[in-house]
């Protein structure tokens, strides 16, 4: 019933910067947070970024942390995934994860890809 769709993968470049959005279009009730996994070739997926729909509390991957922003649009159902001084490891497939009340929500993910 709630679709989950993320936008803006692409090439970028090593050290660069790139952003990510996700929405979630309509009205979503008991909406708690909403955030970031990435799964990369071989590896299991891991958790990147997430922010609490309320309060906006944050919360990093120890990867990411100091580099990548999580930020929120309550209005628009939307978050956004603000990446800096990227790196060739944080290539993946980045997945968004929607949060609600008595149930989880998957984006199809959107890949990423740092190299030059």
């Amino acid at each position: 019933q709630v679709q989950v769709v993320e936008s803006g993968g692409g090439l970028a470049q090593p050290g660069g910067s790139w952003r990510l959005s996700c929405a979630a279009p309509g009205s979503i009730f008991s909406l708690i947070s909403m955030g970031w996994f990435r799964q990369a070739p071989g590896k299991d997926r891991e958790f990147v970024a997430s922010i609490s729909w309320s309060a906006g509390t944050t919360n990093y991957g120890d990867s990411v942390k100091g580099r990548f922003t999580i930020s929120r649009d309550n209005a628009k159902n939307t978050v956004f995934l603000q990446m800096n001084s990227l790196k060739s490891e944080d290539t993946a497939v980045y997945y968004c994860k929607l949060l609600q009340l008595g149930s989880v929500y998957w984006g199809q993910g959107t890949q990423v890809t740092v190299s030059s």
